[in-house]
């Protein structure tokens, strides 16, 4: 009997075929999330000529790239199943050619979420490969049995992770509510991986998935053989409070491809919003108003944001100082020529509403693949400026005239990088009162652009030994010790499975690790990442930082993954113990989850001081969509405060000013300090800071420096209880 129809048999579930907006259903009679359809604008309003302009190009690019996308389009599906169909032979044949193609249709069929196909393929190439193994290379038995292996495991995650949904499903050490249900994806995903390492012992990500898989069944650690069994303190850590993910209880667990987020206030009631994107062309950008009583309310049909899709990062600002933040979407990122697709600038009408100007404001003329930008008043003329990173295409730094128009000035102020960005963060790294650009690049080597005061910048970062790492992804300035300098965080992103599963066999790396550039006064930085306790390979993608317990030291989160479906690894969590060294709390915190982690924004949704977290989940294929991920902060007892800047001669959002609040707490006087910015490169926070301090019941002074003047506003003797404040400048 054929393997599939054995399946069938001993699953009793329905196959479905699997598309960009159909999943299989599991959960007896319940039916899993499905990629949220495209909002149809029913408010009856009329968009604008520009705004109208740029869904009319949205809709273009999603027409013209159902094929010919390298990571949505059906083109090397239809050129694998052509290949298939030429070699005319029959279904089953004993043959290495008909099993190559094979599983060549069965991984694109993957890759597009055709799941029930997929699987079809890999069990007739799984029933085959044994008549040809004395035919073909140890090497090529041991990379067909992976594939195999992983379109079971993706079944897995579907049919359970997905459909079967809980808060704990796919959190390492996976146990309880992520146990799954609907076990025969696991099953068969363990035993390919057994016969994979009967030929290679020592495949790395085999032995981790096999570890993973026996999670979901409950038989691990005691059905895992010793000679590739992880031992369980693996996945203990150091003790820390657990967060609990309640996206799906908040009607956040929206479901997805990557994509970017932003926690702010966009309708100014003090309390913090949410919008989310997906990178699908057809993916269309969410708004969840936060009503300030526990509740998300998806308002993107009455925002007018119909139709605004794609985007795979998202910042904001007020670019034109008039009270409301805007958003800014990049599109394109990691296609290449096929990603010359337009940003849009998003302008809060600050009616509930959005409209699209990019093209009115001059951020239209020309359209380079990108996912990262960031907002700076780079001439102090209290409007903000916005520098966007493009890949492999010159990047662009545009200047606002105050009109709400903006140029582009790039060339002549030296920054047009002509590498392949991933991440841009700007910070004053020498103190000289001239704002800087720190150039994350993936492939080559980063760039630090040291304003020279003249509306030029020159790159110093060999000079300052801050080029690395190579293959750079997220980055970003902070103050991670208190000490009133700013440092770089830049990440790595080797792509590889191997290497950040390696200790967990007790193997070293190989690839590159994340560098954590120390400031120092003199505008020298010295790379302390090993002594802070970063020696773990990561790859990243989404990042950012904030102070999960209030003792006002900055911790950080990283969202990983890279495309390929092997990628299954635990998100991180860094907690930074006291500036002196960072501890990975990922597993005693509940973080670990194993979906690919995109945009990260840290933020106080609940107006009670403390921050939780919301993760954009999901991978680039359509086949690899996921729900997002909210985990609420459990308290930790600390007390904060925070501040939002309202600025004149400055920017609105204050955008680049630096708080230094001053207390005493455990009988020790303490200063922290914050630049108020959205945070990490992939992910935005709140521009409001809220700052931690500890056990403080009192503030002794906070000092505002404002961006556009370097005057100071300070502040005595405030209550230290959670208080909002607002500080005009």
């Amino acid at each position: 009997m054929p393997i599939l129809q054995t399946l069938y048999r001993r699953s009793h579930i329905a196959w479905l075929q699997v598309s960009m907006l159909t999943f299989v259903a599991g959960c007896g009679s319940q039916t899993g999330p499905k990629l949220a359809p495209a909002a149809s604008d029913k408010s009856g309003e009329t968009q604008p000529p520009g705004h109208q302009a740029m869904l009319a190009m949205l809709s273009e690019i999603h027409a013209s790239g159902l094929q010919t996308d390298p990571f949505l389009g059906t083109q090397q599906l239809d050129a694998a199943r052509r290949r298939l169909a030429e070699l005319g032979l029959a279904k089953n044949a004993v043959h290495r050619q008909r099993v190559d193609a094979v599983i060549q249709v069965a991984n694109h069929e993957l890759r597009l979420g055709r799941l029930a196909e997929a699987v079809e393929h890999y069990a007739e190439a799984r029933q085959t490969l044994p008549k040809i193994a004395a035919k073909i290379s140890n090497e090529d038995h041991q990379r067909y049995l992976f594939q195999i292996a992983i379109g079971y495991l993706r079944l897995a995650e579907s049919e359970n992770c997905v459909h079967c949904q809980t808060g704990e499903s796919c959190i390492v050490p996976i146990s309880g509510g992520g146990m799954h249900g609907q076990k025969i994806g696991s099953e068969e995903s363990i035993k390919v991986l057994g016969e994979l390492l009967t030929l290679n012992p020592e495949h790395l990500a085999a032995k981790w998935l096999f570890n993973i898989a026996s999670m979901t069944l409950g038989r691990y650690p005691q059905d895992v053989p010793k000679a590739y069994r992880i031992e369980p303190t693996k996945f203990s850590g150091e003790p820390f409070p657990r967060f609990t993910n309640v996206a799906k209880e908040l009607g956040l667990a929206t479901l997805s491809l990557s994509g970017g987020v932003i926690a702010d206030d966009f309708t100014n009631d003090h309390a913090i919003d949410l919008v989310v994107s997906d990178w699908s062309t057809k993916g269309q950008l969410r708004f969840f108003v936060n009503d300030g009583k526990g509740s998300f309310h998806d308002q993107t049909v009455a925002a007018g944001l119909t139709g605004i899709y794609g985007g795979l990062n998202l910042v904001q600002a007020d670019y034109n100082n008039d009270g409301h933040k805007d958003i800014f979407v990049l599109r394109g990122a990691w296609r290449g020529a096929h990603g010359r697709h337009p940003n849009s600038l998003l302008r809060n009408e600050g009616n509930g509403r959005f409209t699209d100007v990019t093209f009115d404001a001059g951020l239209g003329d020309i359209h380079y693949p990108t996912q990262t930008a960031a907002w700076y008043d780079i001439n102090n003329d209290g409007h903000l400026d916005l520098y966007v990173g493009n890949e492999d295409f010159p990047s662009q730094l545009f200047i606002n005239d105050g009109n709400g128009n903006f140029r582009d000035t790039a060339k002549k102020a030296g920054v047009t990088n002509d590498r392949y960005a991933k991440a841009v963060s700007w910070g004053d790294f020498n103190g000289d009162g001239h704002i800087d650009l720190y150039v994350s690049n993936y492939g080559s080597a980063n760039r630090l652009y040291r304003n020279n005061g003249d509306d030029t910048f020159t790159d110093v970062a060999n000079d300052l030994g801050v080029l690395g790492p190579l293959n750079g992804f997220a980055s970003w300035f902070w103050d991670f010790d208190n000490d009133g300098v700013l440092d770089i965080y830049a990440s790595s992103y080797n792509m590889s499975i191997e290497d950040v599963v390696a200790p967990y066999f007790d193997l070293t790396p190989k690839g590159e690790l994340a560098c954590l550039y120390k400031g120092y006064p003199d505008g020298t930085f010295k790379n302390v990442a090993a002594e802070m306790g970063l020696t773990a390979a990561v790859d990243p993608m989404g990042a950012n930082f904030g102070d999960l317990d209030n003792d006002g030291f900055l911790d950080f989160y990283l969202g990983t993954g890279y495309p390929a479906y092997e990628s299954l690894m635990p998100n991180l969590v860094y907690h930074n113990r006291a500036g002196e060294r960072f501890a990975d709390v990922t597993f005693s915190g509940g973080f670990g989850h194993l979906q690919k982690g995109h945009a990260i924004a840290f933020a106080d949704f609940r107006g009670t001081g403390e921050n939780d977290i919301m993760i954009e989940l999901g991978g680039a294929y359509p086949g690899d969509a996921f729900t997002n991920g909210y985990f609420i902060n459990p308290g930790f007892g600390n007390r904060s405060v925070q501040i939002k800047l309202v600025g004149s001669k400055s920017n609105r959002d204050g955008i680049g000013a630096k708080i230094q609040v001053d207390f005493v707490a455990d009988g020790k006087e303490r200063s922290v300090y914050r630049w108020v910015n959205s945070g990490g490169s992939f992910g935005a926070n709140p521009l409001i800071a809220n700052i931690g301090v500890g056990k403080a019941e009192s503030i002794e002074q906070i000092t505002v420096t404002w961006p556009a003047t370097a005057m100071q506003t300070i502040l005595k003797d405030i209550k230290a209880n959670g208080q909002f404040m607002v500080i005009h400048e």
